[in-house]
C-alpha cells in the first residue's frame, strides 16, 4: 500500500501497511509522465549544485596559494559527489512527494544540512580550513536555487492537473457518501494529483439508487473490488472503513492488487491526522496504527522562535519605507489614529496587544452592534463584504493584507509567530468548543492555512479545521510552505475584506 502525498490530510488521512503476502514485493511502475517529472527535479538539482559548486571554485582558488595546486578542484568534484549523494540518500527524489506538500522540500532541506554536517566534519579532520566556504557559501547558495526551481516545476505540474493532465486514476471503495466527498475534494483540488474514474459501493449502487455517484459510474459492489480493479489500469484503489472489511479481507485484497499496477491506500475515518505524526508499527503480529503526541518540543519551539523573530526583523527593516508611507495614507485620510490596538489571544490563552494599521472609521467598535444583523460571518465571527466602517485607504490596506504588516512588531515581542493559526479575540474564544481550543496550543500567526486557502471566503468549520490541522502537523518545512504560498494569496486579494 502506498501514502497519500504528505499534504493530503484535507483530502483523505490515509493509513498504509505493506503485507508481504506470499513473500513478493510489489512497486508500482511510474507513469511516463511521473518519470519525466522525477527527472527533470534531478536535473533541476544537479543544476542548481553545479551553479554554487562552480562559483565555490573560483572564489575557493582566489582565496589559496598557487602550492596547493589542484587541491581546490579535487575538493569541488569531491563535495559535488557528497551533495548529490545526499539527495537521493535522504529520499528527496522519491515519487510520493514530489510535486506537493511540504515533505517534498523537507527532504530537500534535510539534505541539505546532511551536506553542510559532513563537509564541516571533513573540514575538521583534515584541517581544510576553505570548507568553511563550503558549509556557509555553497551549501546555502545550492538550496537558494535548488528550492525555487522545485517551486516552479511543480507550479508547471499543477498548471497541468488543472487541465486535467498528470492525473493518475483512481478506484475508490466505501459508501457512496464517502465516495461523492472523495470525488468532491479532487475536482476541487486537483493539483493533488488524482481522479476518480471509478467506485465500488457495499451493494453496488449510488446515491438514490443509481449506478454513478457524482458523474462517475459505480462499477461493481466491495465484493467485486479486485475484479474490476486488476484488468482498469488505476493507479490508486482508495478503501474506506466498511463493516465488508474485515483484517482477512483487506490483506487478501492487498495480496491481490500485488500483481497489478494499482496501490492500496486504506483511510481511517477515526481521527483526521497525517504526516509525522502517523506511525504503523507491528505488534504481535497485527499491523497497528501509533498516534504520536503532537510535536511541540521546547528544541522546535526555540528554533521556531528564533526564525520568526529573525524574520520579523529583517521584513520590519526591508519594509520601512512601506510602513512609513501606509502611516502616512492612513493620517492624511481622516486624521484619525494611524494604528489600532485590539486584545486578542495567544498561546495557552494568554491575552496580548494586536497592533494593525487602522482600516476602519474611528468610532467602528460602537457601530458593531447596528451591524450585527448584516454578519456574513461563520460561528463567532463577523465579517461583512461591504463593512460601511471601513475607510477608502482602508480597502485597499485589507485587499492585499498590508494592514497586518504592524504585526510583525507582535511576532518580533515574542507574542506571535509568522505562522500559526488565525489570534482569535477573547469573545470568540468564550465560544470554543474543547476541539476549536486545541487552536491555543501555539501561537497565533501572522499568516496560515487558513490565509492561503480563501481567508474569509471560508467557512468557520473549514478554517477551524484548517488551524486544528496545522496544531496537529506542524513542522519547519509546512511554515516555509505556507511562508511562500501567503505571498500569492496576498497579491491575488481572494477572500479579503
Amino acid at each position: 500500500m502506498a501514502l497519500l502525498p504528505h499534504e493530503h490530510s484535507h483530502l483523505l488521512a490515509v493509513t498504509s501497511t505493506r503485507f508481504h503476502g506470499r513473500h513478493r514485493h510489489h512497486r508500482s511502475p511510474l507513469t511516463v509522465w511521473e518519470s519525466r517529472y522525477r527527472t527533470a527535479v534531478i536535473m533541476s538539482d544537479v543544476l542548481a549544485t553545479a551553479i554554487a559548486t562552480l562559483l565555490a571554485t573560483v572564489l575557493i582558488g582566489r582565496e589559496l596559494p598557487d602550492y596547493l595546486g589542484q587541491l581546490p578542484r579535487l575538493v569541488s568534484v569531491a563535495a559535488l559527489l557528497i551533495v548529490v549523494a545526499a539527495l537521493p540518500a535522504n529520499r528527496a527524489w522519491d515519487p510520493k512527494v514530489l510535486g506537493q506538500g511540504a515533505e517534498e522540500f523537507r527532504r530537500l532541506g534535510k539534505a541539505l544540512i546532511a551536506t553542510a554536517v559532513t563537509l564541516s566534519v571533513a573540514g575538521v579532520a583534515f584541517e581544510l580550513t576553505h570548507l568553511r566556504l563550503w558549509v556557509f557559501f555553497v551549501v546555502p547558495a545550492v538550496g537558494a536555487v535548488a528550492f525555487p526551481g522545485r517551486y516552479l516545476l511543480r507550479r508547471l505540474l499543477h498548471s497541468r492537473r488543472g487541465k486535467g493532465e498528470c492525473l493518475l486514476p483512481v478506484m475508490a471503495a466505501g459508501s457512496a457518501e464517502w465516495a461523492a466527498d472523495l470525488i468532491a475534494r479532487t475536482r476541487k483540488e486537483p493539483h493533488n494529483g488524482w481522479r476518480v474514474e471509478a467506485v465500488c459501493t457495499p451493494d453496488g449502487f449510488g446515491q438514490d439508487g443509481t449506478q454513478e455517484v457524482a458523474g462517475v459510474p459505480v462499477v461493481g459492489a466491495l465484493g467485486d473490488l479486485t475484479e474490476r480493479a486488476q484488468p482498469g489500469g488505476y493507479r490508486v484503489v482508495a478503501v474506506a472503513a466498511d463493516p465488508y472489511w474485515t483484517p482477512m479481507q483487506l490483506q487478501r485484497l492487498a495480496w491481490e492488487l500485488e500483481d497489478t499496477e494499482s496501490e492500496l491506500v486504506v483511510a481511517p475515518v477515526l481521527m483526521e491526522l497525517a504526516g509525522p505524526r502517523l506511525h504503523v508499527s507491528g505488534v504481535v503480529g497485527l499491523p497497528l496504527l501509533r498516534v504520536q503526541a503532537p510535536t511541540f518540543g521546547r528544541a522546535k519551539r526555540v528554533i521556531k522562535s528564533i526564525v520568526d523573530r529573525i524574520g520579523a526583523l529583517l521584513l520590519l527593516t526591508l519594509l520601512a519605507p512601506v510602513l512609513l508611507a501606509i502611516a502616512v495614507l492612513v493620517k492624511a485620510d481622516d486624521g484619525g489614529p494611524v494604528l489600532f490596538r485590539q486584545r486578542r489571544i495567544g498561546h495557552s490563552g494568554k491575552p496580548f496587544t494586536m497592533w494593525k494599521f487602522r482600516t476602519m472609521v474611528v468610532d467602528a467598535d460602537a457601530l458593531l452592534d447596528q451591524l450585527r444583523a448584516s454578519n456574513q460571518g461563520a460561528g463567532p465571527l463577523f465579517k461583512m463584504r461591504q463593512d460601511p466602517r471601513i475607510t477608502g485607504p482602508g480597502r485597499l490596506l485589507r485587499r492585499y493584507s498590508l494592514d497586518e504588516l504592524p504585526q510583525l512588531v507582535n511576532v518580533l515581542t515574542g507574542a506571535m509567530s509568522l505562522v500559526g493559526p488565525r489570534p482569535p479575540l477573547p469573545h470568540e474564544v468564550e465560544q470554543y468548543g474543547s476541539d476549536a481550543g486545541r487552536r491555543l496550543l501555539v501561537k497565533p500567526g501572522l499568516t496560515g492555512l487558513w490565509q492561503i486557502s480563501g481567508r474569509s471566503d471560508l467557512p468557520w468549520e473549514e478554517a477551524l479545521r484548517l488551524d486544528l490541522r496545522y496544531v496537529e502537523d506542524w513542522s519547519l518545512a509546512l511554515d516555509a510552505v505556507i511562508l511562500w504560498k501567503t505571498v500569492r494569496a496576498v497579491f491575488s486579494g481572494q477572500g479579503a475584506y
